[in-house]
């Protein structure tokens, strides 16, 4: 199986750790913003990551190829079969693909992908802003929310803490961290998700792909 596209971004990560929980053995071939092999445009027309290849059958966008790899590997089960708990887990995966997902690439975007991989002017003013003022706010919700298990759902892993998870390791490659007096449920609750396997060797890798393209890129100190 074949993931095309770059662990950096929160969506292939998804998938990426989706499989590890899995026990699935994936191969990330490195795609996207404009790049990418014909076999990686044939599986994602429009040149979105992540793109997905098994055997025969290509498929792109994160959701769609996660829902093919729950239904053929249903075990270990990762999307709740009860209906509550099944609706919840898709909210959170929502929550995280498009709520989490208005803040975070004005950070990371700023910070990294402007001025390191696509060589533009970044506004890191737009960054700080995000960072001080939007994501506390997510930040809120969350605390409220997250159960004393520290999985939002069912009392286990399933897919709502990898969504959720994704985004937030992105950001730690350049600079955030949580206010602990403020949200210190949302720091233990991170904390431990990125702890595990599936999570910290891609965390771990994607901090030193950061760092190797010289960092993220800050404001200048007044």
């Amino acid at each position: 199986m074949i993931v095309y596209g770059s662990t950096l971004s929160p969506y292939v990560r998804k998938v990426a750790v989706f499989a590890a929980e899995k026990g699935l053995d994936i191969k990330i071939e490195l795609a996207g913003m404009g790049r990418g092999s014909p076999e990686f445009f044939a599986a994602s027309p429009f040149g979105k990551m992540p793109a997905f290849r098994d055997g025969d059958f290509a498929i792109s966008d994160s959701s769609a190829i996660i829902a093919y790899l729950e239904a053929k590997h249903p075990e270990p089960n990762l999307i709740p079969l009860r209906p509550e708990a099944r609706a919840r887990a898709i909210w959170f995966e929502e929550f995280a693909d498009t709520i989490l997902m208005t803040v975070g690439p004005k950070i990371f975007g700023n910070r990294f992908v402007t001025p390191r991989v696509l060589n533009g002017a970044p506004d890191l003013e737009i960054a700080d802003t995000a960072e001080r003022e939007e994501l506390p706010k997510l930040f809120d919700y969350l605390e409220s929310v997250i159960p004393k298990s520290e999985f939002l759902v069912e009392d286990r892993l399933t897919l709502a803490d990898i969504a959720v998870a994704s985004p937030w390791a992105s950001l730690t490659t350049v600079g955030c961290a949580i206010d602990g007096a403020r949200h210190p449920r949302c720091a233990a609750y991170f904390d431990a998700i990125l702890s595990r396997p599936s999570f910290a060797a891609i965390v771990a890798s994607d901090h030193a792909t950061v760092a190797a393209m010289g960092g993220p890129v800050s404001a200048e100190p007044a």
